[in-house]
């Protein structure tokens, strides 16, 4: 599944929020420069935002048609898995990846971005956390039990999305602690809201994990049933987002100072 978003990467880009201008000022002011490597980088989000507050961004993306989406927007991009990839005795200010961390190895990546950072440089791994209203999550989750039954997503799809994706955030900070090249993990939180048309919102479904491999019938069903729900609730809803980080400074076995 981590290679199947680029099936559609303009939707993907074009569907998919960006991340609060607050979350790209707390990372660089913990930055010792601007010399920065966005891990799964996909189709260059976060890293257009921080290239345009001043930042040289590269980025490592498995996913060659997600990767050529971004480096068609002006972002340098290397193809491969973090694990796998080659700093070339390069180092960073800052380490960051969103929406992507989740799909590394929680203690290889952190000994990678350890190895791959100028002291005190912050490793920052984010996730867009959405809190949808109550309605919309009954319905939307009893669309997707009809249609996927079988989907990890039908399983938790009326928990309460802190509870979930706090699992994915105790697993990475567990992770860098392991690594043994970091500062005890922070995380932080930055809430946000945005409101969907029922057209916004049928038009990120296909980028979501459960349905970029789906066959195309199933696509259009649940299609169908999540523009039925929203119909429902008058045509459009509000979702409260936590973008969530967890966050902490390089210490030993980072890179050092002079080595680029």
């Amino acid at each position: 599944m981590a290679e199947s978003f680029g099936v559609d990467a303009a939707r993907y880009d074009r569907t998919r929020p960006p991340y609060p201008t607050a979350l790209i000022e707390a990372v660089l002011a913990a930055a010792p420069g601007r010399q920065v490597l966005d891990v799964g980088c996909g189709t260059g989000i976060e890293a257009r935002q921080f290239r345009d507050a001043g930042c040289a961004v590269l980025g490592v993306e498995p996913d060659i048609r997600m990767a050529d989406f971004a480096r068609g927007t002006g972002i340098a991009v290397e193809i491969g898995t973090f694990e796998q990839w080659d700093r070339a005795g390069r180092s960073f200010d800052a380490v960051i990846s969103g929406t992507a961390w989740h799909w590394v190895d929680p203690v290889a990546g952190a000994v990678r971005a350890a190895e791959s950072l100028r002291p005190g440089g912050p490793l920052a791994v984010f996730w867009h956390v959405p809190q949808l209203p109550p309605a919309a999550t009954a319905a939307f989750a009893a669309v997707y039990r009809e249609f996927l039954p079988e989907s990890p997503a039908s399983l938790v799809a009326d928990r309460p999305a802190l509870e979930i994706y706090q699992t994915i955030l105790t697993k990475v900070a567990d992770g860098i602690r392991t690594s043994g090249g970091f500062t005890e993990p922070e995380q932080w939180r930055f809430d946000w809201q945005r409101t969907y048309t029922r057209a916004e919102w049928l038009d990120q479904i296909p980028t979501h994990g459960a349905l970029t491999q789906a066959p195309p019938e199933t696509l259009a069903a649940v299609t169908a049933g999540i523009g039925a729900a929203i119909d429902a609730l008058g045509g459009s809803f509000t979702i409260d987002y936590a973008t969530m980080a967890v966050t902490a400074a390089a210490s030993t076995g980072a890179a050092a100072p002079g080595d680029r």
